[in-house]
């Protein structure tokens, strides 16, 4: 494997990792400044997600538009997980609504890679 594609992996894989620890806590230190942060907060935390899965996903070689789309459909389904996995943390709930920002914003991240790719390359 060369080092480009450990290190695409490797990112991928350790951001999935905080998402999960994070997720593991029972409340985060963030402070609310304004309505529907969390949201903003979950759509920015998967368009970065996206854009390191698309990362990982480009040394499969596939074509762009699938990897672009299989790596919204990646992080939509570890939103899921990720919901899932809340249910059994004290004092946190799963919510349908945190999956759909997760989702808007893996889009988002791929839609702006889309656009990228059209225009520069």
């Amino acid at each position: 494997m060369n080092t480009t594609k450990w290190l695409d992996w490797t990112a991928l894989i350790a951001y999935c990792g905080l998402i999960f620890w994070l997720s593991s806590q029972s409340m985060l230190p963030v402070p609310s400044v304004f309505n529907a942060q969390d949201k903003v907060m979950h759509a920015g935390a998967y368009f970065v997600m996206a854009l390191l899965a698309w990362r990982a996903l480009r040394h499969a070689g596939l074509s762009g538009k699938l990897t672009l789309i299989l790596a919204a459909l990646f992080c939509s389904l570890y939103g899921i997980s990720d919901e899932w996995h809340q249910s059994f943390v004290p004092g946190r709930n799963p919510d349908v609504t945190d999956w759909l920002a997760d989702t808007v914003g893996a889009v988002g991240g791929v839609v702006l890679l889309h656009h990228i790719r059209k225009r520069f390359f």
